[in-house]
């Protein structure tokens, strides 16, 4: 094992709040810049997170803290990825070895961990609707303060942006909106012309003028006079998307080069000084992973990642069995392979859904919409009404971003959709923003639905298959992130029946129904139970809609108590049974006790998935306390 090196940071052991960035030359913000890449690599190293997105703002972080009086002023920022430097700059150095650890820090801004975070994010393509009512809102109550969104590229292909621009931009405020693009490069030569251009156009002599590039040709001889209109068109963004910002009501900035301080502190300086105009756009170019070569060299440029070696970039693996991720790819691309209709949608997240690989085996069936759900979903609905048989493969909590479109373009017209719901449930150290917990309620809920959850690798593959062959109505399953019970899945997988679910064991005294993965946690219950006398049936229900109402029945007449358990949400499961047993007269069967086990009514906090299960009482021991207090065995 490499050994670990000790940084000692000259700068950066000085650095509390951005104000003691203001004392810094810009030689000596250059090397802060080196000391807090090297800052974040050495602690994500050792708790894990989103390095590649942070390592590729730092210069941009300073250079907003030099130039912007924070935290009076205000930067929001998108989705959260990037705002480690942020962190670290604004007093949290000390706990950045907590990160997305139990009581630690999270992954994302929070607006209750830091006067520094206005608004919390996790989700992309919120910043810049929240900057423009948090600047309306200080205008509104007689505040003067300057306000700042900082938008990724990527976060740009979601309609929620551009809905805000076309706002912003009628209405004239001065917002300052920084895009960062992270996947484009720029000739130097041209990039020098530009950024040399851009300080011009942003400066006060030249805002007031429609033309800039009429007053810019006055700054050379008339020989290059043509050149210097077409640079500066350049630098305007008439080949790189400037027009459309410019029609939008923005004045735009850029491209400029984002990892050069010289170039970036008196753009921000003139965006600062000269806004109240308009809204104004800058345009900076970064690089993903900026610094660290195992990022820059990577694929996926370090975006999420688990502990690693700080000398070799390798990751720790956490377990050696398959991820539910890679069953639920595996078993696509075989059935894909015999069925041409199968195809797959994501939204900006191929790797993380699995689709990574069956886009190399099928890029024409494939596509990746960017962060742009609701599309998506819709998308999905006009390929299923050509016969197609689409797949949208969308993580648990991104799918609540397209619920209208789930309900008016799907469910009412009863088309086939199949809906791969990944990141089920609670999920770790990102938290309540990116918890699993709604959709057993919100897809349930809707007439003509479908809906599975799977409680193990086998079931999850079978539940592939089987939605594969839907084609009457939508349908969706759900399972959780990490690995899997390593179970061997052997060819042909068989084909659950629709609405009907399994008996895992059978015992005499209370029955247990689970509905997804708390499958294992309930067994283990049921063992500690024996040693109380209590004995157990167990059964996976599979379905929440149909449900399996010979089954649920069964289980009633023949148990004292009757336990569900799911890893979402009331309104879901739990409520499903308690409702058909109501509306079966269920005094028939009233000696059976009935108690559903689903989230707590708050959202929990990022930790371990144990430790957040624990916080939710849902794990094997919880279960036993619970039921032994439902038969009056011992209170809580």
């Amino acid at each position: 094992m490499a050994k670990e090196t000790k940084h000692t940071y000259k700068l950066l052991n000085n650095i509390e709040t951005p104000k003691d960035i203001k004392k810094l030359t810009t030689l000596e913000l250059e090397v802060l810049c080196k000391e807090v890449r090297s800052f974040m690599i050495e602690n994500v190293s050792k708790t894990g997170g989103h390095l590649g997105a942070g390592l590729g703002v730092v210069e941009l972080t300073i250079g907003l803290h030099y130039i912007f009086n924070t935290p009076k002023d205000q930067i929001i920022w998108d989705v959260g990825h990037q705002t480690y430097p942020h962190k670290i700059l604004t007093k949290r150095k000390s706990k950045m070895h907590t990160l997305r650890q139990g009581r630690g820090l999270s992954g994302f801004t929070k607006r209750t961990e830091s006067i520094y975070d206005p608004f919390g994010a996790a989700h992309a393509s919120t910043s810049i609707s929240a900057a423009l009512g948090i600047l309306i809102g200080s205008n509104l109550r007689k505040k003067e303060k300057k306000v700042v969104a900082v938008i990724g590229d990527g976060a740009m292909t979601a309609g929620m942006a551009y809905e805000a621009l076309n706002n912003a931009g009628a209405i004239k405020h001065p917002l300052i909106v920084i895009l960062n693009d992270n996947d484009m490069s720029i000739a130097p030569p041209v990039g020098a012309m530009s950024t040399y251009l851009s300080k011009l156009i942003s400066s006060g002599q030249y805002r007031g003028f429609r033309n800039v590039a009429s007053q810019l040709v006055k700054k050379f001889p008339k020989k290059i006079a043509v050149t210097a209109k077409k640079a500066e068109e350049y630098a305007r963004g008439l080949f790189t998307g400037g027009t459309l910002f410019e029609e939008l009501g923005f004045f735009y900035i850029g491209p400029i080069d984002g990892h050069n301080l010289k170039h970036l502190i008196p753009i921000l300086k003139n965006a600062r000084d000269h806004s109240k105009k308009g809204p104004v756009l800058i345009h900076v170019i970064t690089k993903k992973g900026k610094g660290y070569v195992p990022a820059e060299k990577s694929e996926d440029k370090f975006h999420g990642v688990g502990k690693f070696n700080v000398t070799t970039g390798q990751q720790n693996k956490s377990s050696s069995n398959k991820s539910y991720t890679n069953i639920f790819s595996e078993n696509l691309i075989d059935i894909a392979k015999k069925d041409k209709k199968i195809c797959a949608i994501t939204a900006a997240m191929p790797s993380g859904t699995g689709l990574d690989s069956f886009m190399k085996k099928y890029p024409s069936r494939t596509f990746d919409v960017g962060i742009a759900e609701q599309h998506a979903v819709t998308f999905a609905a006009g390929l299923a009404c050509e016969g197609m048989k689409p797949f949208a493969v969308i993580y648990s909590t991104f799918l609540q971003r397209a619920y209208d479109q789930i309900v008016h373009d799907v469910a009412i017209q009863k088309l086939p959709v199949r809906f791969a719901i990944d990141r089920a449930g609670l999920v770790g150290a990102d938290g309540p923003t990116h918890a699993g917990s709604f959709d057993i309620s919100f897809l349930s809920n809707l007439p003509h639905f479908i809906t599975m959850a799977a409680s193990d690798d086998l079931e999850l593959a079978r539940m592939v298959y089987t939605c594969a062959d839907i084609d009457h109505a939508p349908s969706a399953f759900r399972y959780p992130r990490g690995p899997g019970q390593g179970i061997n899945i052997k060819n042909p997988v068989k084909k659950l029946t629709i609405g009907k679910g399994k008996l895992i064991k059978t015992g005499n005294d209370i029955a247990f129904l689970s509905y997804g993965a708390r499958l294992e946690e309930v067994k283990l219950a049921s063992k500690i139970l024996e040693e109380y006398k209590i004995s157990s049936t167990i059964a996976d229900a599979r379905f929440c809609k149909p449900l399996d109402k010979k089954l649920i029945l069964d289980l009633c007449k023949n148990h004292k108590l009757l336990v569900t358990i799911e890893e979402g949400a009331l309104g879901g499961f739990g409520s499903h049974v308690t409702n058909f047993l109501l509306n079966h007269n269920f005094n028939l069967y009233n000696k059976t006790l009935i108690d559903c086990i689903y989230f707590p009514d708050r959202f929990i906090e990022h930790d371990t998935p144990f430790n957040m299960y624990k916080a939710a009482k849902m794990n094997s021991t919880d279960i036993v306390n619970r039921v032994l207090l439902k038969l009056n065995l011992r209170k809580s």
